[in-house]
C-alpha cells in the first residue's frame, strides 16, 4: 500500500515539474527577440499620421516638387511608420498662423514664412536684411540653414525644424515703370515683414498682405506693385497684372520653414527620427535649397516672352543710392539684438561671411 502511494506521489511530482518547465519555456520565448530594443522602431505599432499645413496652392512647386515627394520618401524610408498628409492652400491654417499652429498642435507640421509673423523671430531677421547679397536661392538657403545651426536661436526651440529654404534675391514688379528712386516715392507696394520696412526706408508705401491675396489687390489697383522673387510672376500669375520688372537683388530674401511639433517629434522612435533627418538633408540639398532658382528662371522667361513684361536694370550709381538708405536697417538690427543680450554684429558678420563663401561656390 505504501509502495503504491509512493509511485502515485512520484508521478504527480513529475507532472508538476513538466508543467513548470513548459511554462518557463513560454516565458523565455516571449522575451526573446520579439520586443524591440531601445532605439529600434516597433513594426507592430500604429503608424504616426501627421498633418502638414501650408499656404501654397496645390499646383505650386513647393507642393508638387518638395512636400509631396518628401512626404512619400519619409513614408517609404520609415516603412510606413510615419505618414504625412499635406493640407495646401490654407485649408488647415492661415499662412500667418502656421508656426504657432504647429507649436500648439493644431497641425503636426507646417510650411510658411518666418516674415508672416513680424517680431516673432527677431534673430532670424538677419537672413532677410537688405544689403546682403545672395546670387540665387541655393546660396540664400545654405547660408540660412548653416547659420541657424551655428547661431541656434532660442526663438525656434519650441518646434523641431526639418529644414529652411529661401527665395534668394527678389525684385520689384509694378504696374508703372520704376527706373529710379524718385519713381518709388509714395508707390503702394505689397510687402510683409522686413520687406515692408525696406520699402518704407526707400520712400514707398508698403501694404501688408499674404502672397495669396496680391493678385486680386493688383488687379483692382489696391496696390501698384509687389516686392518678391520672380517666381510669383508665373506661380501666382502676377505678370498678368503688372507691366514692369525692376531688378533689385539687394533688397529681398524671404526665409521659409518646414517644422514639426515637438511632442509629435518626440513620439517618433529614435531610429525613425534619424531616418527622417537623413531624408530631410537629401531633399534640402537636391530640391529645397534651389527650389526658387528653378521657378525664377522659368517665370522670367514666361513674363518676358508671353506677357511682354519690361525688364529694367538700375545703373550702379542708382543702386548705390538705394543702398545708402538701407544701411540704417542693418544698424538697427545690430542694436536690437545687442539689447537682447546677443552679439548682433557677430551674427551679421557670420551671415555676410557665409554669403560670400556660398556666392563664390554657386556663382
Amino acid at each position: 500500500m505504501k509502495k503504491r502511494n509512493y509511485k502515485k506521489h512520484l508521478k504527480k511530482t513529475c507532472k508538476t515539474l513538466f508543467l513548470l518547465m513548459l511554462s518557463m519555456m513560454f516565458v523565455f520565448s516571449g522575451c526573446s527577440g520579439n520586443t524591440p530594443s531601445s532605439g529600434e522602431a516597433d513594426d507592430t505599432a500604429e503608424p504616426v499620421e501627421l498633418k502638414l499645413a501650408h499656404f501654397f496652392p496645390s499646383t505650386h512647386p513647393a507642393e508638387t516638387h518638395l512636400i509631396l515627394p518628401w512626404a512619400k520618401a519619409i513614408e517609404e524610408a520609415t516603412e510606413g511608420r510615419v505618414i504625412i498628409t499635406s493640407y495646401p492652400n490654407q485649408t488647415l491654417l492661415q499662412a500667418d498662423s502656421i508656426y504657432d499652429g504647429v507649436v500648439n498642435g493644431v497641425a503636426d507640421m507646417g510650411l510658411s514664412c518666418f516674415a508672416y509673423t513680424r517680431g516673432r523671430f527677431p534673430v532670424l531677421e538677419v537672413f532677410e536684411l537688405p544689403g546682403i547679397t545672395y546670387l540665387n536661392s541655393k546660396v540664400a538657403s545654405r547660408v540660412a540653414w548653416e547659420g541657424i545651426q551655428q547661431i541656434n536661436p532660442e526663438e525656434v526651440q519650441d518646434t523641431k525644424l526639418m529644414m529652411v529654404i529661401a527665395t534668394g534675391p527678389g525684385d520689384l514688379y509694378t504696374k508703372v515703370p520704376v527706373n529710379s528712386l524718385d519713381d518709388l516715392q509714395g508707390l503702394e507696394l505689397r510687402a510683409t515683414g522686413l520687406s515692408a520696412k525696406t520699402l518704407e526706408a526707400l520712400g514707398a508705401t508698403p501694404v501688408a498682405m499674404a502672397q495669396s491675396e496680391a493678385y486680386e489687390a493688383l488687379s483692382k489697383g489696391v496696390v501698384q506693385g509687389n516686392l518678391g522673387p520672380i517666381e510669383v510672376l508665373k506661380g501666382w500669375r502676377q505678370a498678368e497684372v503688372t507691366e514692369s520688372l525692376t531688378l533689385t537683388p539687394f533688397l529681398y530674401n524671404t526665409l521659409f520653414f518646414v517644422t514639426m511639433n515637438l511632442d509629435t517629434w518626440n513620439s517618433i522612435s529614435p531610429e525613425d527620427q534619424e531616418t527622417i533627418l537623413s531624408v530631410n538633408q537629401e531633399f534640402f540639398e537636391e530640391i529645397g535649397a534651389g527650389l526658387w532658382d528653378m521657378q525664377n528662371e522659368d517665370a522670367l522667361a514666361w513674363a518676358e516672352e508671353d506677357q511682354g513684361m519690361q525688364i529694367i536694370k538700375l545703373s550702379q550709381e542708382e543702386q548705390d543710392k538705394w543702398k545708402s538708405f538701407l544701411k540704417p536697417i542693418q544698424d538697427e538690427y545690430v542694436n536690437k539684438i545687442n539689447e537682447s543680450g546677443l552679439q548682433g554684429q557677430d551674427i551679421l558678420d557670420l551671415v555676410n561671411q557665409l554669403a560670400e563663401t556660398y556666392n563664390e561656390e554657386y556663382e
